[in-house]
Formats: structure tokens, sequence, C-alpha cells
């Protein structure tokens, strides 16, 4: 690949990160672009986590934050993955990339529009494929996950998580109020059910039942209340699944992929 074939992807959260990373195995310089204070629950794969900390290593492969587009093009040229603080995405323009992927997940569409690129991209519900962007990668569990969709929409957000060892709903938290949080448990420990681990201010946060804290929003966040802040899986011997991009990041990472490879043949881009 010579020509211009950079992706920008909006979005680093964990979901976001298993496109990205996909998308560089396979050989695409990529931009990412975040907002000023992102939320991740699972920071441990999530190259957002590069705004606060300058640089995020998932699976082997490290993000670095650029404080302008000149910066990340320098990044770009050798060969690093840069990341922007760009919630409104106006260094699009300036990037002129071959293609944007908007994977924010927001369940709406905060500003991805087809005429930002090529080829555009957007995962989950909130985009018609064909009017917003060009294609949609479905991202609920199930038969579909991953499909590409170029005519219409993904699956509306049910607002319940998907089964993992026969739990759904009860695996996920929220905070019981807003304050700031103070982290008590680590990404990775093994808690119990009812034990806290966390503090909104005052008041505790408990485990909803026992298992591996997979993941937990970052020490200090200022949360709202009702916010997700944590995600426990009942697998209590699953510790690697902690620390690498899950099974759900890249079945839809492939399909990304699979659009962007397949509107680029169709509409006779070059490399």
């Amino acid at each position: 690949m010579n020509g211009n074939n950079l992706v920008i992807v909006r979005g680093g959260g964990d979901l976001a990160t298993g496109t990205i990373a996909r998308l560089r195995q396979c050989g695409f310089p990529v931009v990412v672009l975040e907002v000023p204070a992102p939320s991740a629950i699972r920071r441990t794969v999530a190259f957002c986590e590069a705004v606060y900390t300058g640089a995020q290593t998932v699976e082997g492969m490290t993000c670095r934050r650029a404080g302008t587009p000149d910066a990340a093009r320098a990044m770009l040229a050798q060969g690093e993955l840069p990341l922007l603080v760009d919630p409104e995405g106006a260094s699009i323009a300036a990037l002129r990339p071959m293609a944007v992927v908007d994977a924010i997940l927001a369940k709406k569409n905060l500003g991805t529009r087809r005429q930002m690129a090529p080829i555009t991209v957007a995962l989950g519900p909130g985009f018609t494929a064909g009017q917003d962007v060009d294609a949609v990668v479905e991202t609920m569990r199930g038969h579909d996950l991953g499909r590409v969709i170029y005519a219409g929409a993904a699956r509306p957000n049910t607002g319940v998580p998907g089964l993992i060892g026969g739990y759904g709903a009860e695996r996920v938290i929220h905070s019981p109020a807003a304050g700031t949080l103070r982290a008590v448990r680590r990404i990775g420990d093994v808690v119990e059910q009812g034990e806290p681990i966390a503090f909104v201010g005052g008041t505790p946060v408990p485990a909803t039942l026992t298992g591996l804290l997979r993941g937990l929003i970052r020490d200090g966040y200022p949360v709202t209340e009702g916010l997700k802040i944590a995600d426990i899986d009942p697998r209590a011997g699953e510790a690697k699944n902690c620390f690498t991009i899950s099974d759900k990041s890249r079945c839809i990472a492939g399909g990304v992929v699979e659009a962007l490879l397949h509107l680029h043949a169709l509409r006779g881009l070059p490399w």
C-alpha cells in the first residue's frame, strides 16, 4: 500500500481498540481521535488511556498522544500510532484520510458524515448505511455480530448486556451516586459479591456478583449517577481476558476491514 491509505478512527475505547489493532496489523496507518476525558471501563485494553498517560500499549502495540495534526503526521512517518484529542473531528479535513471509522459506540451519530472521507464506516446503532455512512457493522452479540450492512441500520440498542457465563445485566455496575470515584480494587482482581470495589464520594459500590473485575473506570473520574463504571466477568479463572482484546472486539474489527476492502475495490480507489 503506497498511496493515501490513512484510516482515522473516531474513538479509542475497548471495542474501537480491536478495530485499530486489526487495521494496523493489516498495514493501514491509523490516527485515533478521542475526547478530552474518555470514560473507558476496560482501560487495560483501550488506546484512549493515552489521553491521560501519554502512551498506552495493548497486546504489544503502543498508541501515543500527539499534540497537533502535524505531530500526528510525523509520528505516522515513523510508523507510530498517534492519538489526537479531537472530539469534533476538526483534524479530519487536514489529514485527508482514505477512510473514517466511527467507533465511538455512542448509540447515536455524534457528527460523522459520508463527506468526511472516500469511505465511511460506523459501528453499531445510530447510523444508516447509505445515508450517514457507507457501511455499518453490527455490534450486538449473536448470529449477526460483525456483519457488514451496506443498506440500513444495525439492531437498536437494547440496553441489556450480552450474556457471559450465564450473566447479563448483573455483570455491569452503574454508579449509585454522583461524585468522584475512588477505586479500592483493581482490574484483574477476583471480587466477592457485595464487597466494595470503589466508592463514589462516601457511597460504596458493591460487586454485583462474584467473579473477575474485568473493567473499572479510572480512579478519580467524576462520575454521574447511573453511569456505567465497572464490569465483572463471572469466569474468575479467565484473568488473561482482562489484558487482551475481546472476542467481540475482534469480530467487529473483521467486519470493519471487510467493509474497507470491499468499498475500496468497488470504487476503484488507488492504494
